[in-house]
């Protein structure tokens, strides 16, 4: 079974930027779509961006334009960048890897992103 861990979270300014990652191990990464979650205090949580085992992404309508997410199947890593930082993007990001044969659906701990001045 898959597992992942995000890292790259932290506080940061509005406007400024963060990356996360995300590693995978115990599994073949390129088979499973890859997805960041989002969870505010007191909030569902949210997809906050996918991208699939052809590359393809989507991403929520809040964060277009200002967020990408990527992977490197070498590294078996992923990744979010997010620019333009607002103070509501303020929640724990979660990775999350998927995938129907097998079932697979693995969850990380979360990391912690605070936009705040």
């Amino acid at each position: 079974q898959v597992q992942v861990v995000e890292s790259g979270g932290g506080l940061v300014q509005p406007g400024g930027s963060l990356r996360l990652s995300c590693a995978a191990s115990g599994g073949r990464f390129s088979n499973y779509a890859m997805a960041w979650y989002r969870q505010a205090p007191g909030k569902q949580r949210e997809l906050v961006a996918r991208i699939g085992r052809g590359s393809t992404t989507n991403y929520a309508d809040s964060v277009k334009g200002r967020f990408t997410i990527s992977r490197d199947n070498a590294k078996n890593t992923v990744y979010l960048q997010m620019n333009s930082l607002k103070s509501e993007d303020t929640a724990v990001y979660y990775c999350n890897a998927a995938s129907l044969v097998p079932f697979t659906d693995s969850w990380g701990q979360g990391t912690q992103v605070t936009v705040s001045s």
